[in-house]
């Protein structure tokens, strides 16, 4: 049996969110293995409904029951705030001397940044950094990026690995020049496959709970309502959609930034009864299986494990030709690429999906054929091997 050692998490935000669901996966996965502490920010600026908080807590308090160290910082921000990030850089550093971890694992940019200066000043023998998708392009603009890609090259030197949840993300890593490919690991970020596999789910059923009509078509979204998951150019599709299908709705599942303009735009459209936003949920499983096309319109994507869950319930998908989700989405094969911002090209798409009733599940059969590598379990596999290979390194 060998010694425990002890790892020390970093991210911003625990929220609804992809990072946040695979750092807290990660943290119950090993938390058999190793001494774990899981410092992290008060997540105010998700907006959080009081349901929200109410299952984010559920999953803090399973971490601690787990033996999880849980650690709230409240200056750790997402935000750029001077103020803020000097005082949530020495409270990182000061926890980091307290516990004297083996290893520090960073989550995203901003905790990726101040969490990796700690560590180092504090001399922590292993640093590794999951960035969760990239901000070097669709998130600012040009001059912004350079600065975003010039700070991640500099900060390679404080890193020992990263982790990378696609091969398109590592294989942007390394040729940018933010490091080097005997440094990236890629780790496909894990979902809970047999929630999404369960064949009991009645679609019908869940949709009449939603409000939905049983027999018409349904095309749905998940995640952050936010400009870089383009929510706004999937909305701005579905005219060219119910000129041929007129009795399919629209459902955005999620919070965001834009929900209130993509409220106002299908008020504008006159569609406000053909599209839905019944917020953050904790039944989604449920909700994939009342759909019939998942679409993912994103600007930029790390991996998009929402994919991956809507794969696991046997529906094709409508997604972007960008950043990770060529790791998981065959063009023609379980669904249709489109490139970013094309509104025409996902009229299309969803056109010729809601058209053809056995197009629909022949791509979603093969989606869920593909699912298989992208357990949690494996993921926590995955990385305790990292882990692993790198202590004994030191």
């Amino acid at each position: 049996m060998r010694t425990m050692k002890k790892v020390m998490h970093i991210i911003t935000r625990l929220d609804r969110g992809g990072s946040a669901e695979n750092t807290m996966q990660t943290c119950l996965g090993l938390a058999d293995r190793y001494e774990l502490i899981l410092a992290h920010g008060l997540s105010l600026e998700s907006h959080m409904s009081a349901w929200e908080k109410e299952t984010v807590e559920e999953r803090i308090s399973e971490a601690r029951q787990r033996g999880v160290k849980v650690k709230p910082l409240p200056p750790l921000v997402r935000r750029l705030s001077p103020t803020e990030d000097v005082k949530a850089f020495f409270a990182l550093w000061k926890l980091i001397r307290q516990e004297r971890p083996h290893i520090v694992h960073t989550h995203s940019s901003k905790a990726g940044i101040l969490g990796r200066l700690a560590a180092w000043l504090a001399r922590v023998p292993v640093i590794i950094h999951t960035p969760h998708g990239h901000v070097f392009y669709g998130h600012f603009g040009r001059s912004a990026s350079r600065v975003f890609l010039w700070v991640e090259r500099f900060m390679d030197r404080f890193t020992d690995h990263m982790i990378a949840l696609t091969e398109a993300e590592k294989a942007d890593y390394i040729r940018l020049g933010v490091s080097r490919a005997a440094k990236v690991t890629t780790i496909h970020s894990g979902v809970a496959l047999e929630r999404f596999m369960a064949s009991g789910v009645d679609g019908k059923e869940k949709r009449t709970a939603l409000g939905l009509s049983p027999e018409g078509l349904v095309v749905g979204t998940v995640g952050w309502l936010l400009p870089i998951k383009g929510p706004q150019y999937l909305i701005q599709a579905m005219p060219g959609v119910w000129e041929n299908h007129p009795e399919t709705t629209l459902v955005f599942v999620g919070k965001g930034e834009l929900e209130e303009a993509l409220r106002e735009k299908a008020v504008k459209m006159g569609a406000s009864d053909r599209v839905r936003f019944p917020g953050w949920r904790d039944d989604i499983p449920e909700i994939m299986h009342a759909l019939d096309v998942f679409v993912l319109p994103s600007l930029n994507e790390g991996m998009g494990r929402v994919l991956v869950e809507a794969m696991a319930a046997g529906k094709p998908v409508v997604a972007s030709w960008v950043g990770g989700i060529l790791d998981l989405v065959r063009d023609g094969d379980n669904g249709f690429l489109v490139s970013p911002g094309d509104v025409k090209g996902l009229s299309r798409a969803l056109n010729t999906l809601l058209g053809d009733r056995e197009l629909r599940r022949r791509m979603g059969q093969r989606g869920r054929a593909l699912v298989g590598d992208f357990s949690v379990e494996g993921m926590v596999e995955k990385i305790d091997t990292v882990y692993a290979a790198l202590l004994a390194q030191e």
